[in-house]
């Protein structure tokens, strides 16, 4: 997106561009009349004064070089400063990412603050993180991403990324239904006005081969046309038998800007995957607990390799529109046509008759029970956010209004097929977890499922106010109407107003302490044992927090602290085994700590500390988690381009309900790499020394397992 200037940002820099003009004259070798020591007049060279004038100011959209990003857009749909967002705000950049040799978006996350990065470990069917004790809303360029995870969507490509934007805590006021966790906003790569080709291979771990290429720049001589190409192309497996993890994905975007008014980016987006199911959901013994035959190997796959599979397609088209009316107004729409298509087929471990035990085998505790599962699902989603943008003043207060109105719609078709182990009474056999042997096994049938409808639109107002020079009020209101459709029964409609307040002081010395108040709702589905329709869950948050930048960008800090509180929650019912009770309330608190900074041209750190205590209600997770990384470039033999990096990620030991406990763990991340102005290689080596982990065992019986070492070796070539 491109944004209005003001009109004084417009005249300094104008005035800064003479200034630099005269300067330069005055900066070339100029004779000069004068007098030398002895008193004879002669000539004298004057010393040569070089001017270098700093580029275009950083957006939230722009590439930022480093890891330090100054704005953001998803906390406002408005350009913002960081520092000047009453609520907390992390920023994973392009460099970031890819120093950090991000596989997956988990992997980008792995260093961010406040985020759980690995609810659910390897996982191959979707990413899986938590933010502030839930599951946060997903959204691409600004737009939701999909309703529902694994069985209807197709896992995001972070080379195919220019930054990931997290704004923790509740967002419904800004992007209608969501949890209490926040939203995570991936920020597509777009096209450039100057020309950048870029082309790599790497080669890793699991027979990890890939290719990648990112090409962008103008198409015409007056730049009103730019185009950007990324491509993708991956064979690999995983650490899991007989799962692989294959990707092909092209992405390309055109934007034509026929003056500085207007821009409209046209983006399409292919992707096929093919995986399978890394979760096999094995027991608490012989993961956790002992087992007499020992721990279940990390690579053990209990499906059947001619069966499971996890296949996904997405196509995608859209567009990002932006014209402004003059320097205070503008106008925008976010559009965009998805379909997705998952083809997946699973024979899961039974962890759930016998919590955490073997319910088919409890002497021997070798023969595991088998649920089959089996979906083939498509999805067809429309979305599109409009929104109007202005600046205006009234007395000593000035406006940053915002007023729109966003809609999104999606179907579901789905075939689904499933069958129980054999002492269920279904038809599924046991197998060996300690000595696997494949086949006997009959796929379940698939029959249609009802088809599925989600409608939501939604209206909304938000506006930021600035008193005098320091002090920054934000306040917003929008209404939502969420209409779920299944064939065969009656809409289930949820309406809901929410709410937005913050309040910040923005001290010239960098210091902006902050307080602000949020909302969040979340539609539950179905009725209870009396018909009833569920009330949506309600969520409130109340943050405090300090932020800090330095003059120079090179250096920020951000602490929160925060209270959640959610209504509505789903109990068991104690007078009916059958029902559904919607007297719970969850409780909230935590904090969370963020730095990063630049120390001269060499040194780069980002380091973060959350605590968060949990109501035991919900999902269990680390109540301690903390992670620094740091990058130091250096040169060899007056060689320069070198650097290498290293990080620790540590989490402490939590419990899930009734479930053992998961032991804390602590990980180490490295990195070295080379470059010149044309290449870069590099040797990314994740869980450097192997450590065997264990991610979450839930209350419910199984327990999931981390990723092991992963080591890539890449090189990309640039012109």
């Amino acid at each position: 997106m491109r944004h209005a200037v003001p009109v004084r940002s417009r005249v300094v820099a104008l005035a800064a561009v003479n200034v630099f003009s005269v300067l330069a004259v005055f900066s070339q070798p100029v004779a000069a009349q004068g007098t030398d020591a002895a008193g004879r007049g002669g000539t004298a060279t004057l010393q040569t004064i070089t001017v270098t004038g700093q580029g275009e100011p950083e957006t939230a959209t722009t590439p930022v070089s480093g890891y330090i990003a100054r704005n953001a857009v998803t906390a406002s749909k408005t350009d913002t400063p960081l520092i000047e967002t009453p609520q907390a705000v992390t920023v994973v950049t392009r460099d970031e990412i890819a120093d950090q040799g991000a596989q997956g978006l988990q992997d980008a996350l792995n260093y961010a603050a406040g985020v759980r990065s690995d609810a659910y470990g390897l996982d191959s069917r979707t990413d899986s993180f938590r933010i502030r004790g839930s599951e946060p809303s997903v959204y691409l360029d600004g737009l939701r991403q999909n309703y529902n995870w694994y069985t209807s969507t197709t896992r995001t490509e972070p080379y195919s990324l220019e930054r990931i934007e997290v704004l923790r805590g509740p967002a419904s006021m800004l992007y209608g239904q969501g949890s209490t966790a926040g939203v995570v906003n991936m920020v597509s790569k777009l096209p450039l006005p100057e020309s950048q080709k870029e082309v790599g291979v790497s080669y890793g771990s699991n027979n990890r081969k890939q290719i990648q290429a990112d090409l962008t720049g103008p198409l015409t001589d007056d730049g009103t046309w730019l185009y950007r190409i990324v491509a993708l192309g991956r064979k690999a497996d995983t650490q899991v038998d007989y799962v692989p993890d294959d990707r092909l994905m092209v992405a390309p975007s055109l934007m034509w800007r026929p003056s500085a008014s207007t821009s409209l980016t046209l983006q399409g987006l292919w992707q096929g995957d093919k995986s399978g199911s890394s979760s096999q959901f094995f027991p608490w013994e012989g993961v956790v607990l002992d087992n007499p035959n020992g721990a279940i190997p990390e690579h053990r796959f209990i499906g059947e390799p001619d069966w499971d599979r996890y296949n996904s397609t997405r196509s995608s088209f859209g567009w990002q529109f932006e014209h402004k009316f003059n320097d205070n107004w503008t106008v925008r729409q976010n559009f965009r046509w998805v379909k997705n298509k998952v083809d997946y087929r699973t024979l899961y471990g039974d962890s759930f008759t016998l919590p955490g035990g073997w319910a088919g085998d409890p002497v021997n505790k070798r023969l595991f029970g088998r649920f089959a599962d089996a979906t083939l699902t498509r999805v067809n989603m429309v979305a599109a956010d409009q929104h109007l943008e202005g600046k205006f003043q009234t007395g000593f207060i000035q406006h940053h209004i915002l007023v729109g109105f966003d809609a999104a719609r999606a179907k579901q078709t789905k075939q689904s097929g499933y069958d129980t182990p054999v002492y269920l009474g279904g038809t599924v056999p046991l197998i060996d977890v300690y000595s696997p042997v494949y086949g006997g096994f009959t796929p379940p049938a698939m029959t249609d499922d009802p088809v599925s409808r989600q409608t939501d639109t939604g209206v909304y107002i938000h506006d930021q106010l600035k008193f005098g020079h320091n002090w920054i009020v934000v306040a917003g209101l929008r209404y939502d109407r969420s209409v779920a459709a299944l064939e065969g029964q009656d809409d289930e409609v949820s309406t809901a107003t929410t709410r937005r307040l913050g309040l910040m002081y923005a001290a010239d010395n960098g210091f902006s302490p902050y307080v602000s108040y949020s909302e969040s709702f979340t539609p539950v589905a179905g009725l209870d044992f009396y018909n009833q329709r569920y009330k949506p869950l309600r969520g409130k948050q109340i943050e405090g927090g300090l932020k800090y930048e330095s003059h120079d960008g090179k250096t920020m800090f951000n602490v929160a602290t925060y209270s959640l509180r959610e209504e509505n929650r789903q109990v068991n019912d104690p007078g009916n085994p059958l029902n559904r009770l919607q007297t719970g309330e969850t409780k909230t608190t935590g904090l969370e700590l963020e730095l990063k900074t630049a120390i001269g041209r060499k040194f780069s750190v980002i380091a973060n500390y959350s605590y968060i205590d949990l109501d035991s209600k919900l999902e269990g997770i680390p109540r301690h988690q903390a992670s620094v990384w740091g990058k130091y470039r250096f040169s060899i033999a007056q060689v320069s381009g070198f650097s290498v990096g290293a990080g620790v990620r540590w989490l402490s030991s939590f419990r899930d309900g009734h479930a053992p406990k998961t032991p804390a763990v602590t990980l180490v991340d490295a990195m070295l790499a080379y470059e010149t102005p044309s290449w870069r290689y590099a040797l990314n080596v994740n869980n450097m020394f192997n450590k065997s982990y264990v991610s979450t065992c839930l209350g419910r019986g199984d327990c999931w397992y981390g990723a092991q070492r992963s080591i890539v070796a890449s090189a990309s070539y640039r012109f």
